[in-house]
């Protein structure tokens, strides 16, 4: 019995080190644009709970938030395009778009 055709796993159709770094990037940014939501779901938040009280350090802390999840954005984002620029550059199809 082929374990593959029963369980599906993405991991069992690796069969070079090619496909599991595209593998490994996709799901790195998955999982990075999702943890952006979070953090810029929690600094707004922060701001709107902060909005009405006279504790300046709860505002500060949040727009910090939400300035960090904002510099992470665009470092995800320029990471995706450096990837997407290396696999144009090389012909090595890194992600499954290109």
């Amino acid at each position: 019995m082929d374990i593959n055709s029963v369980f599906k796993s993405p991991f069992t159709a690796i069969t070079d080190t090619a496909k599991l770094v595209t593998l490994f990037l996709n799901t790195a940014f998955v999982i990075s644009g999702l943890i952006l939501l979070f953090f810029f779901i929690m600094g707004g938040i922060g701001m709107i709970s902060s909005a009405g009280q006279s504790d300046p350090q709860k505002a500060e802390q949040a727009k910090k938030t939400v300035t960090s999840a904002l510099i992470g954005f665009i470092i995800v984002f320029a990471s995706y395009w450096i990837v997407q620029l290396v696999g144009n550059i090389t012909n090595v199809p890194i992600l499954p778009n290109q």
